[in-house]
């Protein structure tokens, strides 16, 4: 009977544990991550409860490969579009000059996916990328563009365009913190990763000129754009946030944004 009854004491402490784990890893889901960024002047462009400021790119289809789970806006694809994307990339509805945009992500193992600014819609440009600059986002530790030499692929980076000065990235399931700095009147761009800058860049002029010119996004080699050239890509001061589907589970949340005057 003691034994017994030694069992049960045990089973009950261990159902209590787990119960204690489980309610701290919701409240990591739903906390922000610690920066030394005052928020009172900024503007929350994700309420985390609805997608409202946010529609599917180039499109009025209602946003069904995203959801909000745990505060934060999730692309879950389906298996068969795993690691394809289904064209599901989502943007604001407002447009943005000179701003700092602040938000978390989470990527997937293996994971790819990306924040854009800077983006025109219009039929004639079929795919964000056409129109507006991405900062990887990127599992460093599995994908394979985390190996591509420059590091122009790698986390944080100016995709395609200037590599991260360092890795600081967090493993795939774990948070990271972006702080993007697009600045017209400086004619200066930056991204800071984790709380270290880690990228800089210009956003018009000769050195910008030169950074793109053998990039694919100065020449677009993809059937469906016409021209092949493409002279509008980072072209345009105004332009909408947009998040990637590259056909990788990713989550986003804590998404803000204070316009530079």
């Amino acid at each position: 009977m003691k034994n017994i009854f030694l069992l049960m004491l045990l089973f009950i402490l261990s159902c209590q544990n787990e119960k204690k784990k489980g309610n701290t890893d919701s409240t990591q889901n739903t906390t922000e991550i610690s920066n030394d960024i005052e928020y009172s002047d900024w503007i929350t462009i994700f309420d985390g409860k609805s997608f409202e400021g946010w529609h599917i790119y180039n499109s009025s289809d209602k946003i069904d490969s995203w959801s909000i789970i745990d505060s934060a806006m999730v692309l879950t694809p389906d298996e068969k579009n795993i690691g394809s994307g289904t064209g599901k990339d989502i943007v604001t509805d407002n447009s943005y000059t000179n701003f700092e945009l602040s938000l978390e992500w989470k990527i997937s193992e293996g994971g790819n996916s990306g924040i854009f600014w800077g983006v025109v819609e219009d039929k004639k440009f079929p795919t964000p990328f056409i129109t507006g600059p991405e900062i990887q986002v990127l599992d460093n530790e599995r994908h394979k563009d985390a190996f591509i030499k420059p590091n122009f692929h790698q986390a944080g980076a100016l995709y395609d365009i200037v590599e991260p000065t360092s890795n600081v990235c967090n493993p795939a399931g774990e948070w990271n913190h972006v702080l993007l700095k697009i600045n017209h009147l400086t004619n200066k761009g930056e991204v800071k990763l984790n709380g270290t800058k880690i990228v800089s860049f210009p956003l018009k002029g000769p050195t910008w000129d030169k950074l793109i010119e053998n990039t694919k996004f100065r020449n677009i080699e993809d059937v469906n754009y016409d021209p092949l050239f493409n002279p509008n890509f980072g072209y345009f001061d105004t332009g909408k946030i947009g998040l990637q589907d590259h056909g990788d589970k990713v989550s986003y949340r804590n998404i803000k944004i204070r316009e530079i005057k």
